[in-house]
């Protein structure tokens, strides 16, 4: 296993299996599809990262740090294959958010999620992220806010 930097041939992977939890859980949204699209243009021409994690030469679970106007990363478009739940794969795509974070000299890390996903507000809580106040959001499923300074 294997977490590399998102490089263009990862494009398909990255929204299926993006598409897969989204779908099995809740709606695909209007920004889920905007940057499930076009992840280039989306997330790293705007200064943020994505990472994938690869076994065998197939992408198998993957992360986004997009680029906020603070200065910071949200953390956004996690998720491993259901085959993995469970394995501690999370927490390694996590830990790379974490280290990448720190390398790029962000102020905080920041996400949002929703209040159904027990083992993802779990893994936030054990690797460091407070809870913040509800705030606005494009995401109708989003009711969880959390963020992790440095």
């Amino acid at each position: 296993m294997e977490i590399v930097e998102f490089a263009p041939e990862h494009a398909e992977a990255f929204r299926t299996l993006n598409e897969a939890w989204i779908s099995k859980y809740f709606t695909l949204e209007a920004k889920d599809r905007q940057v499930l699209g076009d992840p280039q243009g989306k997330i790293i021409a705007k200064g943020g990262r994505i990472f994938m994690a690869i076994e065998a030469g197939e992408a198998v679970g993957c992360v986004a740090l997009l680029k906020m106007a603070d200065g910071g990363y949200e953390v956004a478009k996690m998720t491993v294959s259901e085959t993995l739940r469970g394995s501690g794969l999370g927490r390694l795509l996590m830990q790379r958010c974490i280290a990448a974070g720190a390398e790029d000299g962000v102020p905080r890390l920041y996400l949002e999620t929703n209040s159904s996903l027990a083992p993802a507000l779990a893994l936030y809580r054990t690797m460091g992220f407070q809870h913040l106040a509800p705030a606005e959001t494009e995401y109708v499923r989003a009711d969880v806010f959390m963020e992790r300074r440095y």
